[in-house]
């Protein structure tokens, strides 16, 4: 559904994006992510064929960029970082005027702009100026509006940014909602936990250029190695002359612990329970020591500006 290759854009002498090769398919949320000025949004108005590449090629749900720009923007929702919302029309006629762009019928325009207003708590709200709305009201609108003419592709820039928690919550659960009816989202994010709530994918970018991308899991091990884990112990146990399994190696220990790193989870770590069991070792917990994807991502910057990242 989202298919680049070598995608760059140049303004002058600046390269903003360079050599961004993406794949996305159905059903799946890829998260971008990098700092203010790290090439995202360009990205995404290159894949809205509102910006034409310099280099490289896109292709949104199955229309090329460059060729096919009408097609591609009948078929994408976005949500930018600067809404453009008309402060001075209600939420009604907002809804409808954008329904009447996307070629909705009058009775199709006003049963979908019913919905998703309901939907998103607005109703009540629907026949007050957009002006008179908070900053939170004004983004559920605004995702509102991207939804629309029913998108199968999401380009989403901050999608929760100045909600409440419980408005925000709401946001994520239709995001995942949207992606289990086949949607495929990118979604542009500085709030990490967010991301790894929803994303299937991420990529990473610093001064135009993709650093690594992949799942989490993908991202964790291709990062920090192989996973680790502690076994802690109810009391003292003497681990000395333990013998792990195979794939295991011990990297400290303990009167009450010891921390190892597993190469194959799945077929190492019940050898270990169970040898542990046979010594009758008092095993309290066993557990991953957790790798989130913020020292994912602050490992990756630190290492692209040549510093050390103190995990």
């Amino acid at each position: 559904m989202i298919e680049t290759k070598d995608l760059s854009k140049q303004f002058h002498d600046f390269m903003a994006v360079e050599g961004v090769d993406l794949s996305v398919q159905s059903g799946q949320i890829l998260a971008l992510l990098g700092q203010n000025g790290a090439g995202k949004t360009t990205t995404v108005r290159m894949l809205t064929a509102l910006l034409q590449p310099t280099r490289g090629s896109a292709r949104v749900a199955g229309f090329d960029v460059t060729k096919n720009g009408h097609d591609v923007r009948a078929s994408v929702g976005v949500l930018t970082e600067h809404h453009g919302l008309y402060m001075r029309m209600t939420a009604v006629e907002y809804m409808d005027f954008f329904g009447q762009v996307y070629g909705l019928s009058p009775s199709g325009r006003k049963a979908r702009l019913e919905n998703l207003l309901e939907y998103f708590g607005l109703a009540e709200a629907s026949k007050r100026r957009i002006g008179e709305y908070s900053k939170g009201m004004r983004q559920k609108l605004a995702l509102a509006r991207a939804l629309m003419h029913d998108p199968g592709v999401l380009l989403l820039d901050e999608p929760t940014s100045a909600m409440d928690p419980e408005s925000a919550r709401l946001v994520r659960d239709e995001i995942a909602r949207l992606k289990s009816a086949r949607r495929t989202i990118m979604l542009c994010s500085h709030n990490l936990t967010e991301v790894e709530l929803l994303a299937d994918k991420i990529a990473i970018i610093y001064r135009g250029r993709i650093l690594i991308q992949g799942s989490l899991e993908e991202l964790k091990r291709e990062v920090f190695g192989a996973p680790e884990y502690v076994a802690q112990f109810a009391r003292e146990w003497n681990a000395d002359g333990f013998e792990l399994p195979g794939g295991m190696e011990m990297l400290e220990k303990t009167a009450t612990s010891f921390k190892v790193r597993v190469e194959a989870p799945g077929v190492s770590n019940p050898l270990l329970m169970k040898k542990l069991a046979e010594e009758s070792a008092p095993v309290l917990s066993f557990h991953e020591e957790a790798r989130t994807l913020e020292q994912v991502y602050l490992k990756v910057m630190a290492a692209a500006r040549g510093k050390d990242y103190a995990q």
